[in-house]
């Protein structure tokens, strides 16, 4: 059991989560971000990411603990009785995770570097189809794919736009990345591939004045691509917290069997 003496309260701005926030106010004595050795975030996946980018942008991580009040939930723990969030919190399982690493060149030169904890997505921005070249590790895999998109997602974003364009879920410990087309037109039998977390994958945009794209980070966009580099971040790494039984490792199997 581990013993957090210092825990943060983050609060999403929905007014569920400003409800909810009310039962845990007095619980323990909270203190700031900067002052917790771990971080109690109160709201749903999308303020879980936007917390964990928060603190990859300021270099200093701490484990955190998720509590549900949004819609899937699929990052955090189940909402329960507050009385009892201390002892769940020193019997909860750490899962950590890594981020993919992002640089991206627009079409004007500009470099720009993001994150993603779920994945990287590259979408067509008009009616034209999206013609992408794949490169794996410095080899060109596909000269040309003609499509909505592609896509990179890691383990614990394997669940997320990942499954719904039909990409195959990755067990947390597997160490593998899911490399998925999103409505492929051509070649159209190509279901996209699962690579080692040691591969470092490239798109380069064709015709991209004719044919503009976007690459999506977890939450952040960014327009008019030329092209976009991609890897794991071995030297950042995020502990989620969760209760046993419920880890993202077991959530992940999980999600396999649903029918």
């Amino acid at each position: 059991m581990t013993e957090y003496r210092r825990l943060a309260l983050l609060v999403s701005d929905t007014e569920r989560a400003q409800e909810a926030a009310a039962d845990f106010r007095d619980i323990a004595d909270w203190v700031p971000m900067e002052e917790a050795e771990a971080a109690v975030v109160l709201g749903g996946d999308g303020f879980m990411l936007q917390t964990l980018h928060a603190m990859l942008d300021s270099d200093r991580v701490i484990p955190v603990y998720g509590l549900n009040v949004g819609t899937v939930g699929f990052l955090m723990n189940r909402n329960r009785n507050p009385d009892t969030l201390l002892t769940r919190i020193g019997r909860a399982k750490p899962v950590t995770i890594s981020p993919l690493s992002m640089q991206a060149t627009t079409q004007d030169g500009t470099q720009h570097r993001f994150c993603a904890i779920n994945e990287v997505s590259l979408l067509r921005e008009t009616r034209q189809t999206a013609k992408i070249e794949v490169s794996v590790d410095g080899k060109a895999r596909i000269k040309e794919l003609v499509c909505d998109g592609v896509l990179l997602a890691t383990p614990a974003g394997s669940t997320a736009y990942n499954l719904s364009a039909d990409g195959p879920i990755l067990p947390l410990d597997s160490h593998l990345l899911a490399l998925t087309p999103i409505s492929a037109f051509r070649p159209r039998r190509w279901k996209g591939a699962i690579l080692p977390d040691r591969s470092r994958v490239t798109f380069r945009v064709n015709e991209p004045n004719k044919r503009p794209v976007s690459a999506v980070a977890d939450q952040k966009e960014l327009r008019d691509v030329a092209e976009v580099s991609l890897e794991i971040a071995q030297d950042s790494e995020l502990t989620l917290l969760f209760d046993p039984g419920h880890a993202l490792d077991e959530r992940i199997v999980a999600e396999q069997f649903v029918v």
